[in-house]
């Protein structure tokens, strides 16, 4: 037997591989502003709260620097693989065209109750 076959659960759609069934897991791609030097930060997650926690509990070494940080700017997308496409190309943008992407394409609703800050530009 090649594995476990488990019936479809109605919270995720599964899809079918070899009679296996995959659950497709909605993903969040997100971008952080630093208080501390205004600097960005893109990821994608399948858990927005507990990563942006992580972030600002210092337990990520590529953030912990920068602390705190605020959520600026997230969507979601239907599965890992379409998550990490977009995080991509957002970690190819400048801070210019981060800052323009945020305006053009804003939050419209919170989740976990987490407030979206809005991005600024440091003043100099």
């Amino acid at each position: 037997m090649s594995g476990v076959q488990f019936p479809p659960s109605p919270q995720m759609p599964p899809f079918s591989k070899g009679g296996i069934f995959l659950w497709i897991m909605e993903c969040f791609v997100y971008i952080l502003q630093s208080q501390k030097n205004g600097s960005f930060y893109k990821g994608s997650t399948d858990n927005l709260l507990r990563r942006f926690n992580q972030h600002n509990n210092g337990k990520d070494f590529a953030t912990r620097r920068f602390l705190p940080w605020n959520l600026v700017w997230y969507t979601t997308k239907d599965n890992r693989p379409e998550a990490v496409t977009l995080e991509r190309k957002l970690k190819n943008l400048s801070v210019k065209r981060t800052i323009e992407f945020i305006s053009k394409y804003p939050v419209t609703e919170t989740i976990y109750e987490l407030k979206i800050s809005p991005a600024h530009t440091k003043e100099t």
